[in-house]
């Protein structure tokens, strides 16, 4: 049996964005090599491809069905990235955002289990430092129907926590291409994230 590699654990915005140049300029090598090498046993040309990031942001306490989106990212990409923060702005004033399970390690071995380079695990203040974020997305009517008729913000919340997201990991990927997998069991969430 292979031991499995624990992820790298990052809690700021530059740690992620150095983890993720690293890893992308580490896993470019080896398909670089890799590249070289068939071309010499082929005798051709050699035949470079760019690594590839694939992202998945997740609130935690990770079951089977983000265990599924990790392996199918490690599977389809070179590196992987998973965020696990608990967002406030999704929770409303009577949600308990501080019961929300929060088990770092445990999500660890998960991710470890799915193939995860880099887990990104901040805290609400460097996610939102000024105490509240200086953007925000709104979902528009979609938002304030189905689900969204009981939990007024929430799905502003997670507009405005993945487009954040976003605009951290991807500037760090460079020219690198960033595929990103987001579960599909809310479906009003999947279409507001989509729209």
């Amino acid at each position: 049996m292979t031991e499995t590699s624990m992820p790298r654990i990052v809690t700021t915005i530059t740690e992620l964005r150095s983890a993720i140049a690293e890893a992308l300029a580490a896993a470019q090598e080896r398909l670089n090599e890799r590249a070289r090498a068939e071309a010499a046993e082929q005798e051709g040309e050699v035949q470079y491809r760019s690594a590839t990031l694939g992202y998945v942001p997740t609130m935690g306490a990770l079951h089977a069905g983000h265990a599924t989106l990790l392996r199918r990212a490690s599977e389809q990409n070179d590196v992987v990235v998973a965020s696990i923060f608990v967002n406030p702005l999704q929770f409303g004033p009577n949600e308990d955002y501080d019961k929300y399970p929060r088990a770092l390690e445990t999500d660890a071995q998960v991710a470890a289990d799915a193939g995860v380079d880099i887990i990104f695990a901040p805290s609400v203040d460097e996610m939102y430092p000024e105490g509240e974020p200086l953007i925000r997305i709104s979902s528009g009517e979609l938002g304030n129907k189905f689900e969204g008729i009981t939990r007024p913000g929430h799905f502003d919340g997670v507009l405005t926590v993945v487009n954040k997201l976003f605009n951290i990991v991807r500037p760090a990927a460079g020219s690198h291409e960033v595929n990103a997998y987001f579960g599909q069991k809310d479906a009003q969430q999947v279409c507001s994230c989509s729209a």
